[in-house]
């Protein structure tokens, strides 16, 4: 992946990373916005504010540089995040400007560490990790047929209720027909707001595919901890049937095994009962006599969404077994 002469440099940036790669990301962000404030639209700006997205990261660049050789390690995380990126519409001439942003954000906070071999080893790691992942995404991109960034615009047909905070919106394409997608997948929905921004979330389809509809479930962020969901907070607040949203392609690489004859437990708490709901649903329609362990954990019962789903999957799958934590 890079040179025997760069190598060295990036191994021996390991500990560095350790102990500075959250203020490395940390002014890497806040150079590349205020350069490009255009940006914002592709990021979550609520875990900016969190600290979230600086910190996953650096736990990223730190990864990148301790598996450097190991293909196996890096390989799953190479997918996950083409699939993000596909997912936000990241392009190709994204690259130049966040290696440009990282680099400097190295260079400014080691100082006189960052001398000019080590970051001549860090331009050539990251150049190898961005094509590697450019090519990656314009082949996804191909085989989805979308462009990046693209969405369409979807009717909401109905929104139900599924728990204290968690809504259900099922969508139909306005014209066309529905994306192909497969159970652990998701989707973008892009917001625009009344002051021009925008903001896209990822939400899992929370039903099987193989029907004339999707449907995602949106747990509602209330804030405390972490700063409130300004896209959560606006569709509960919002969205209606007859509405219509924009949403991207479905893209993800979780893709629980629905298809085969194999006992299969599905395992889940709180919102990530999503993807499982779609996993439990497909098996149902394809397999309904298949051996399923469905075990859930939510804060207690008024929090605990799908549970008509699964009631109907029991009444479809006799060797499902339901198991509920509260």
């Amino acid at each position: 992946m890079i040179s025997t002469a760069s190598r060295p440099y990036i191994d021996a940036s390991v500990p560095v990373l350790r102990e500075h790669g959250l203020t490395i990301t940390t002014t890497f962000y806040a150079s590349m916005f205020a350069a490009h404030p255009e940006l914002k639209n592709l990021f979550n700006m609520g875990n900016q504010v969190s600290g979230v997205q600086q910190q996953s990261l650096a736990s990223a660049v730190f990864a990148y540089a301790a598996n450097i050789g190991n293909a196996a390690a890096l390989g799953p995380v190479v997918s996950r995040i083409v699939h993000k990126h596909a997912s936000v519409g990241i392009r190709a001439d994204h690259y130049p400007i966040v290696g440009h942003h990282l680099l400097g954000a190295i260079k400014t906070v080691l100082g006189d560490a960052a001398t000019e071999p080590l970051l001549k080893a860090w331009e050539e790691a990251y150049t190898s990790l961005a094509r590697l992942l450019i090519d990656a995404e314009a082949k996804m991109y191909a085989e989805a047929g979308v462009q990046p960034g693209e969405t369409r615009p979807m009717r909401v047909l109905d929104v139900v209720r599924e728990s204290e905070n968690v809504i259900a919106i099922r969508l139909q394409p306005e014209g066309g027909a529905l994306p192909p997608f497969k159970a652990g997948q998701y989707v973008s929905v892009a917001v625009d707001f009344p002051d021009g921004h925008r903001q896209l979330r990822q939400y899992s389809l929370s039903d099987a595919p193989g029907k004339d509809s999707m449907r995602i479930s949106v747990k509602r962020e209330d804030g405390g901890a972490h700063p409130a969901g300004e896209v959560s907070t606006w569709l509960h607040a919002n969205v209606k049937a007859g509405d219509v949203l924009q949403v991207s392609h479905p893209f993800g690489d979780f893709l629980p095994d629905t298809e085969s004859n194999e006992p299969v437990v599905l395992l889940s708490a709180g919102i990530g009962i999503t993807p499982m709901i779609a996993a439990l649903n497909r098996i149902a329609m394809v397999n309904p006599e298949r051996r399923v362990i469905f075990a859930h954990a939510a804060r207690d019962s008024a929090h605990h969404a799908h549970q008509l789903d699964v009631a109907a999957a029991q009444a479809r799958t006799p060797h499902l077994h339901v198991v509920a934590f509260h």
